[in-house]
Order: C-alpha cells, then sequence, then structure tokens
C-alpha cells in the first residue's frame, strides 16, 4: 500500500508539550516561546524561542505554510468528525483549530502560553463563536489535563517532538479517549527538509509508534503520502 503502512500490535507539546518547531527560528517555532525554554524543555523549545511572539504567529498562519502543511487535506483525512469533541493539543495561534470547527467538531484548544490563547480567544470573539464550539484551556507542561474519556479524538501537529515525558503523558491521553477515540500525530520525517527543526530534535515515524505503544496504544496506521515533509500517525 505504497507507503502507507498499517500496524496491528502490541514523531510541539503545544501546550501540554506544545510548540510547533517552526522552520528555522520563526517556522521552526511550530508552536511555543519563551516559557517553554525557561521550564527547561530542551533544545527544540529553546531553538523554538529564539523567534518573537509576533513572528512565530505569522509564521503559524502564513501561506507559505499552508503550501506544505496542507491543512484542509489533513483535516479530510480525519474522516467526518462532525459532532466529535476534539482536543487540539499545541494548539498556539488555532491553525487547525478553527478548521476543525468549521466542518462541525468541538474543540479543546490545549496550550501553555497565555499569549496564543489569547490569540486564539480574540479570534474566537472575533468570529463568534461559543464555548460549546470551542474551550479555551490552558495546560501544564507535563499533564493533557484531559479527563477519563473526554475526547473523541486528540490531535498534536508539529509538536510531538518537543514533550519530555512521552510515554506517561501520552498514556494519560490515552486514558482521555473515549472508546474508540483516536489520536493523530503530525510530525516531519526525521531527514534534511526546506522546514521544521534540525534532523537532530526530530524522530521517525517508526520512534513514535514504538513510544505510543508504550504507552498503550495498540493499532496504528502511517500515512507518509498526504504531505511532502511530513508523516501523519493514526494510533487507537
Amino acid at each position: 500500500m505504497n507507503r502507507t503502512t498499517c500496524y496491528m500490535k502490541g514523531s510541539y507539546l503545544g501546550f501540554l508539550t506544545t510548540g510547533l518547531l517552526s522552520i528555522s527560528c520563526v517556522l521552526f517555532a511550530q508552536q511555543h516561546p519563551g516559557p517553554m525554554a525557561e521550564a527547561g524543555h530542551g533544545d527544540a523549545n529553546a531553538h523554538m524561542n529564539q523567534a518573537p511572539f509576533e513572528d512565530l504567529a505569522a509564521s503559524f498562519e502564513s501561506a507559505e505554510r499552508e503550501s506544505w502543511q496542507k491543512p484542509d487535506e489533513v483535516v479530510a483525512a480525519l474522516d467526518d468528525i462532525s459532532g466529535m469533541t476534539i482536543m487540539d493539543i499545541g494548539s498556539g495561534t488555532g491553525y487547525f483549530s478553527f478548521r476543525l470547527v468549521e466542518v462541525g467538531a468541538r474543540v479543546i484548544c490545549a496550550d501553555v502560553d497565555d499569549r496564543f490563547l489569547d490569540h486564539i480567544r480574540q479570534r474566537k470573539e472575533a468570529e463568534g463563536l461559543t464555548d460549546e464550539q470551542m474551550e479555551i484551556r490552558k495546560v501544564p507542561y507535563d499533564s493533557s489535563s484531559l479527563e477519563i474519556a473526554e475526547v473523541d479524538m486528540a490531535i498534536i501537529v508539529d509538536t510531538y517532538h518537543h514533550i519530555q515525558n512521552r510515554t506517561e503523558y501520552f498514556a494519560e491521553v490515552r486514558r482521555g479517549l473515549k472508546p474508540g477515540g483516536r489520536l493523530v500525530v503530525v510530525d516531519f520525517f526525521k531527514i534534511e527538509v526546506p522546514v521544521g527543526p534540525p534532523v537532530e530534535m526530530k524522530l521517525s515515524a517508526d520512534t513514535i509508534v514504538d513510544e505510543l505503544r508504550s504507552a498503550g496504544f495498540q493499532n496504528f496506521e502511517i500515512n507518509q503520502e498526504l504531505l511532502p515533509y511530513q508523516y501523519i500517525i493514526f494510533a487507537s
């Protein structure tokens, strides 16, 4: 099945471990500035935090990012999510959050940085979205703060590699999924590409699958065809 692989058995925390590394200082930060570096969350966060907040926010929403992130195609790959409750881990500017709301999902925007959450809050108010459509939730670096069986899906884009205690973190995320729920991870191939963090900060899809299996996930599907520089992992 081409480069799409399925496994049945037993690779930005945004908040939680948020932070989409951007492409160079700006795009490298695909999700979080200062606070993470101060919290000692590794080289990835320190690298990302070289860019001012305004530059990070602008880069997250840029046309350049859209050309390779292909957000609408990623959302379409989630299938029918209308009516689902989804946590966007490391939501940043709400790049994916608002798109998820547009197709009928109820979204929990989870991030560790008040600046990004304020950015989302202002846009939410400007667009007239209700709390039922979008919840803004500040989370700590080491926890998603999900309640048991709270969401149908959790998505983490360009942020997984920022998380330090990944096995424990995603074991908690797994407990926060409803029966049949899925975790979706979008992150960079562990090779030199025009965007994303340095290769040494990236994680291969196989590494992420191994870590998620240790966290209790059993079923995996990996799509390496949709995006030019990234894979998408569906875990349940």
